[in-house]
């Protein structure tokens, strides 16, 4: 035991806001209006951080394929706030509580993201998140029950993992598939985090491989918990659960201390809100003891992973330098 474990507790309450389907004919105003709704909900709990789902303000629509991205347009945003996302910046103002939101991104030079905006409890944006890992196909797959062409209409982000001072501690963002690997947490263990921030929108029937249908809540939980333990992190990981077009999708919010263990689980699949204070002074019984990264790592012996992708072996099995 080489660290300070806890000092003076910092301990901040966080929402998981999670929101049931989104149906394609749903407007963006009336997605805000529930946005705005489980905000206030949360605040009434006292909340100072509320956690929304990945593309929270419209259907998922990469279960759709068109030849012609532009006819998608209206699901992503051009700013942010946007027109019709003030009332939920408002509404924060008002009631001083921040929020962490998902969204597709439509940059002024054409470059379409899945990004997550993180805003302090005075309405000002601390930072803006592009998902990394971008599961799915980039091409239409007529033979699938729905597509997932998310390859298709977003880009994966090359900015990498930031981590930012807000709400009295060190912040870092994911995105759904990011959370599955390692190598997320791990970054954001490198700079500190105290507390990552996920939205996800998971379908729960899995085309490559129907056989992993059963374990979705199972492998969701697991990944979050053990990136949690592995890096002595909170992680709050919120769903938009429920059947939306036909497709059904995980629920499951998470709100997961620095041991891994749950403080809070959300109960069903539609809207929404649970909370738990989480103390950041927590951390340091992780992050300065059994993962004190900075005595323990040794980056020596993991070459491999600062810049091979996939396996390389011989025939025979042999590992390739």
């Amino acid at each position: 035991m080489r660290g300070e474990l806890r000092g003076a507790p910092r301990v901040i309450r966080v929402a998981a806001a999670q929101m049931g389907p989104i149906q394609r004919s749903d407007t963006r105003e009336s997605a805000v209006d529930r946005l705005c709704s489980l905000l206030h909900r949360a605040a009434d709990l006292g909340a100072e951080l509320v956690v929304f789902p990945e593309l929270a303000l419209t259907t998922f629509f990469p279960r759709w394929f068109v030849d012609d991205i532009s006819h998608t347009d209206q699901y992503y945003e051009r700013s942010m706030p946007s027109p019709a996302t003030s009332p939920l910046f408002e509404a924060a103002r008002q009631r001083n509580v921040g929020f962490s939101l998902g969204y597709a991104e439509l940059t002024v030079d054409g470059r379409r993201f899945n990004s997550q905006i993180l805003v302090e409890r005075d309405g000002t944006v601390v930072a803006t998140y592009r998902k990394v890992h971008i599961p799915g196909h980039a091409s239409h797959e007529p033979h699938r029950k729905f597509q997932h062409a998310e390859r298709y209409y977003f880009e994966p982000s090359n900015e990498g993992f930031g981590v930012w001072s807000a709400f009295g501690g060190r912040i870092g963002m994911m995105i759904c598939n990011d959370r599955r690997w390692p190598e997320t947490y791990r970054e954001m263990g490198l700079q500190g985090v105290e507390l990552i921030l996920c939205g996800y929108n998971t379908p729960l029937n899995y085309l490559p491989d129907p056989s992993q249908d059963r374990l979705a809540g199972f492998h969701n939980a697991l990944v979050m918990q053990s990136g949690a333990y592995q890096n002595g992190t909170f992680v709050v990981g919120v769903a938009k659960g429920g059947c939306e077009e036909g497709v059904d999708s995980l629920a499951e919010s998470h709100i997961i201390a620095p041991s891994g263990e749950v403080l809070a689980k959300t109960i069903g699949n539609g809207d929404e809100v649970v909370v738990a204070d989480c103390d950041l002074e927590w951390c340091k019984n992780y992050q300065n003891t059994l993962f004190d990264l900075d005595y323990y790592r040794r980056p020596e012996a993991y070459r491999r992973s600062s810049y091979q992708r996939g396996p390389r072996t011989l025939a025979d099995g042999t590992a390739l330098d």
